[in-house]
């Protein structure tokens, strides 16, 4: 007597996973229960091509049934959430974590993306789970301008990585090279000074953002690289921009692969082999010129080598001759390591000079206070060292209430999930790429009052820091993978700031009003002020 077809069709659909997956193993008995729905095949391959088509739906709307994701807006066939941002994708993802949540579950074509707005969400990645989290999503940008992944913010978390970024840290921004520098700082910021003079003994406006990013530039590469590349000053400093602002630019290839052309047609593709051709010749020069002084200098003490100013090129080098890290150092390897430095180094640590100081020119009373405590500390001083720095309270309250409003990379640099992990009770699968917005965290409202208001004075009855401990203010990241150089960039920071209001009185040319100064940021990587910044030095009489 032949089954009832409706009630074997009930009985198909209700078989749990496991049962479904025996009955396939057990192709005949499966081709019985066929049997009873009087289906035939017309062919063998037609007949598998749909059974695999209905276990792969079969286990998609299983897993998507079981899984509790994140919040998420509405999504698009094939592009997924790409429409929601934005040309400032810090803000748009801002706004959509307002109607979402602080951890909401977004789809870049075909990649699950998590965004991260809350300090406690950020807390649960990068302290509870950071191991989960240390690794970095393969982007073609990177490749391209990272050397293949060979540098420490973008390498793969493991053996190659630890030892890059230990490299760094001992060689180049540890405690004791860190003093090593202070003489450098401390000549560049009275150089910067001396600029500033001129400009006002003309009575002619200073362009404080070409300034910054001079002087920032000509520290690092003093140390990194031993001298001032002073000619090629302009050139260099463009080129870091166009650099900081491919590796924010978005690459519809990374999410859509079938769509990858379009990077080669629009010129996307072009533009990155041009920038890293021309950092690649630079640092080649580089090398090749310290390399060359190495040799001289040998030759000069007839072949033992004597005591000279080493600099990081000359530490990667040796480390390079004398094999210290246990595999070969590749001369990738070392282009990538002193790209890290400039990239990291420069453009990070001048756009916090620059929103500093925009700040304090939209607020005068702020810019007075800070001016009352720089005086009062330097007291007789014609300026200020790095021993003022530390009785400097509202200094420091300054600099952390610009990294909390401005963090020079607002999206701190994505990271992806090894394994499947759960969340605040939600489940994030494995391969999700976390982005966590630093910018949103340093203006919600359940961390901080009024968090849109520049309000230094919030830091200074509060121990809230931004090393990575405290969550509310990330703008280095935490973790793992924090960014090794936060001290040496600060470091600069307190000091140019300091001589800048200690030096002189600020206000803006022409008579313009503080409600008229230009807030417009830039794209990229690093969130820069869209137009100069350009400000009228008076110099104090005290």
């Amino acid at each position: 007597m032949r089954a009832d077809p409706r009630i074997a069709h009930a009985h198909l659909f209700h078989l749990s996973y496991s049962n479904l997956w025996n009955m396939v193993r057990d192709i005949s008995s499966f081709l019985q229960l066929l049997e009873q729905y009087e289906i035939f095949f017309i062919s063998c391959p037609l007949f598998f091509s749909l059974l695999a088509i209905f276990v792969v739906v079969f286990i998609r709307t299983t897993n998507k049934r079981n899984l509790l994701l994140p919040p998420s807006p509405p999504k698009l066939p094939i592009i997924g959430n790409l429409h929601n941002i934005g040309r400032y994708p810090h803000r748009s993802l801002k706004s959509l974590a307002q109607r979402f949540g602080p951890l909401m579950s977004l789809r870049f074509g075909n990649f699950p993306i998590l965004v991260v707005s809350s300090a406690d969400a950020a807390s649960e990645i990068k302290k509870t789970h950071d191991l989960t989290f240390v690794n970095r999503p393969k982007r073609s940008l990177f490749q391209k301008l990272l050397y293949d992944y060979k540098d420490v913010a973008s390498a793969p978390y493991g053996e190659y990585w630890r030892q890059m970024k230990s490299i760094c840290v001992v060689n180049l921004l540890s405690n004791r090279r860190d003093k090593s520098y202070r003489g450098v700082r401390e000549e560049e910021t009275a150089l910067a000074v001396e600029k500033i003079e001129k400009s006002s003994s003309l009575c002619s406006p200073v362009n404080l953002s070409e300034l910054f990013s001079a002087t920032t530039n000509n520290v690092i590469c003093r140390i990194a690289l031993g001298r001032k590349y002073s000619e090629d000053t302009n050139k260099f400093g463009k080129l870091l921009n166009e650099f900081t602002e491919l590796l924010g630019t978005p690459d519809v290839g990374d999410y859509l692969p079938w769509l990858a052309w379009l990077s080669h047609v629009n010129g996307l593709h072009g533009k990155a082999e041009k920038v890293a051709k021309e950092l690649d010749e630079f640092l080649d020069g580089v090398l090749e010129e310290h390399m060359n002084r190495h040799d001289r200098h040998l030759n000069d003490h007839a072949g033992i080598q004597g005591e000279y100013q080493k600099d990081f090129v000359d530490i990667l080098l040796e480390i390079q001759r004398e094999n210290t890290v246990g595999f070969p150092l590749e001369k990738i390897s070392l282009k990538a390591l002193i790209l890290d430095t400039f990239a990291a180094g420069t453009d990070t640590t001048y756009v916090v000079l620059e929103w500093a100081m925009t700040e304090l020119l939209r607020h005068p009373k702020i810019m007075k206070k800070l001016q009352n405590e720089v005086r009062n500390v330097s007291a007789e001083n014609s300026s200020i060292s790095v021993d003022d720095l530390d009785n400097m309270r509202y200094l420091k309250a300054v600099i952390k209430e610009t990294l909390r409003l401005h963090p020079p990379i607002p999206l701190l640099l994505p990271t992806i999930s090894t394994k499947d992990v759960k969340l605040k009770g939600y489940d994030i699968i494995q391969g999700t790429q976390v982005i966590i917005n630093a910018w949103a965290i340093g203006r919600d409202l359940a961390s901080w009052e009024n968090p849109e208001e520049f309000l230094p004075d919030r830091f200074l009855d509060n121990s809230i820091d931004f090393k990575g401990q405290h969550f509310e203010l990330i703008p280095f990241g935490s973790g793992r993978r924090i960014c090794p150089g936060i001290l040496f960039a600060i470091a600069i920071n307190e000091l140019l700031l300091a001589n800048l209001v200690h030096k002189f009185d600020w206000s803006l040319p022409g008579g313009a009003k503080e409600k008229d100064l230009d807030m417009t940021e830039t794209g990229g990587l690093t969130i820069r002020k869209k137009s100069p910044l350009i400000a009228v030095a008076n110099r104090c009489s005290f």
